[in-house]
């Protein structure tokens, strides 16, 4: 059964909202015996898990039939019309700092289509929304990628691959050949926020590898609608399954993309 999106955006929303008031609340009072290690580099605390509880709770209580795709609890839950893809807390390394750069993401699938996405700021108080054919919006205006047409004027985010450091030194010589052709390069530690950044224009271009589904479903959505080209390393579609992305303006993608493949083609191609 089809379900309007303004009804669907608005049940995100609101369990964006929720989840935004408990990331808020407990900034600052992390302890080590509050966080969990899932592997090297790469934590949970708490308030991932309890982010993610209202998140889910709040969207099945609307819509019980629909599935869910998410970071914490359920890596996959069945393969239905509706699939929600959810990252309760996106730099949750950040957050165990207190490092003022975090958000959680939520996305929405529609027959394996993403149709909707939201990320949210709650530090900011950042909405950042999409519908497919609906465009972009910043709490509630449209927004637009950037009109920059040269790297050397262009401000690129990405981040370290630390699921996949024996990909370092490819990843810091991409790095340094970028880093020459462009403004400056920021990693701030949240993927979300950076594909969001990249949809409002305060970023022209964004690229990393090894990324999780959840890190970039609702992002790549807001570029895609704010008029920007989302590919894999070898340009591609399969951004979501093989975390591999590549992000920016269409003045400015081809040669972004091109950067890429001059170090990762052969060794990482999608």
């Amino acid at each position: 059964m089809y379900i309007d999106k303004s009804e669907l955006l608005g049940t995100a929303f609101r369990a964006a909202m929720l989840a935004g008031d408990v990331i808020l609340k407990n900034i600052g009072n992390i302890s080590e015996k509050d966080i969990d290690i899932k592997q090297a580099s790469d934590f949970v605390t708490y308030v991932d898990r309890e982010s993610e509880k209202i998140i889910i709770q709040t969207i099945k209580s609307k819509y019980p039939q629909h599935h869910f795709f998410t970071e914490e609890s359920l890596k996959e839950e069945g393969s239905g019309e509706y699939r929600w893809i959810i990252d309760p807390l996106d730099g949750t390394t950040n957050y165990i700092h207190s490092y003022p750069v975090f958000s959680l993401s939520i996305a929405l699938e529609f027959n394996r289509e993403i149709i909707l996405g939201l990320i949210y700021d709650p530090l900011r108080d950042d909405l950042f929304t999409a519908e497919t054919g609906g465009g972009a919006f910043l709490n509630g205006k449209p927004i637009e990628i950037s009109t920059a047409t040269d790297l050397a004027n262009s401000l690129i985010a990405t981040g370290f691959p630390f699921r996949k450091k024996e990909l370092i030194d490819e990843y810091l010589s991409l790095f340094k050949n970028i880093f020459g052709r462009v403004c400056d390069i920021r990693r701030a530690g949240s993927a979300a926020l950076d594909l969001a950044y990249i949809a409002c224009g305060r970023c022209e271009g964004f690229f990393e590898l090894a990324l999780s589904p959840w890190d970039i479903a609702a992002g790549s959505l807001l570029i895609k609608e704010a008029g920007g080209i989302v590919t894999d390393f070898g340009g591609g579609k399969d951004y979501l399954s093989t975390g591999n992305i590549v992000a920016a303006s269409p003045f400015l993608h081809g040669a972004l993309l091109n950067e890429v493949k001059g170090v990762f083609e052969g060794i990482i191609d999608r």
